[in-house]
């Protein structure tokens, strides 16, 4: 079966600036930045609750051993936890405690700030219009991969 290649060249362009575009999202900084593994481990513990090390590091497609150093790093500056494991006592479950979800939510809101503030400056009222109707298309493209 072919594709139309109208279809071909969409995707072609959606992929290209999404992907600047979140390139660019990722850039943006936040007051106590977190690294961008920090920053992962953290979503992760956020949209999953706690989780083991080994847990994570699987999810994160990474070394137990990288993931160790971020969670240290993270554990130092008191925004992850370790904990017994409830049901084996001689692993450990980290969470994010009340600190690390704030990082998390300071770096989101920077980077939503940035958007709204590029939104605000460089684009017609029309154009707003344009990107409100198609977010939500976006975000069923996103779910449908």
């Amino acid at each position: 079966m072919t594709q139309d290649p109208d279809i071909q060249q969409l995707a072609g362009m959606l992929r290209v600036s999404i992907g600047l575009l979140l390139r660019r999202l990722r850039q943006v900084q936040a007051e106590g930045e977190l690294t961008l593994p920090e920053s992962s481990a953290l979503a992760r513990l956020d949209r999953g609750g706690p989780a083991t090390p080994t847990a994570l590091a699987k999810l994160e497609q990474i070394s137990p051993q990288s993931m160790g150093a971020t969670l240290g790093a993270l554990e130092a500056r008191g925004l992850v936890e370790r904990r017994p494991d409830p049901e084996d006592g001689r692993q450990v479950v980290i969470s994010a405690t009340e600190a690390g979800l704030q990082a998390l939510r300071n770096r989101r809101n920077a980077r939503t700030e940035h958007l709204a503030q590029a939104l605000s400056t460089g684009f017609t009222r029309s154009e707003l219009e344009q990107l409100m109707a198609v977010a939500p298309l976006l975000e069923r493209l996103a779910q449908s991969i």
